[in-house]
């Protein structure tokens, strides 16, 4: 445990987890460990898939392909921010190009 951290327990699926945490970092600990206990449940009750580990490998799988959408979609509006930031420059250049031509 690195130093400053603390633990908190966490209850998933009705058993307790310690898990080390840095100041400040409560809050955002016990939301995820929320989250992860209402998807594991969900899953649970679907009646598809038994056994804890199974359930816990099914809802980081779904995480994880929620954080690689999330992270390609951020990717792509980066892009196409850039794309109009170019844009918006060139035209600026253009712009301050004709402005100079008309000073002359």
């Amino acid at each position: 445990m690195s130093k400053g951290a603390k633990t908190l327990s966490v209850n998933i699926l009705d058993k307790e987890y310690r898990v080390a945490c840095q100041p400040g970092e409560e809050e955002a600990l016990l939301a995820s460990a929320m989250e992860l206990d209402e998807r594991m449940r969900a899953i649970r009750q679907s009646g598809k898939i038994i056994g804890t580990e199974r359930i816990a490998v099914m809802v980081a799988l779904n995480m994880a392909h929620e954080l690689l959408n999330m992270n390609r979609e951020g990717s792509e509006g980066d892009a196409s921010l850039e794309r109009r930031m170019r844009n918006l420059q060139d035209k600026v250049e253009v712009a301050l190009h004709q402005f100079n031509q008309l000073e002359l």
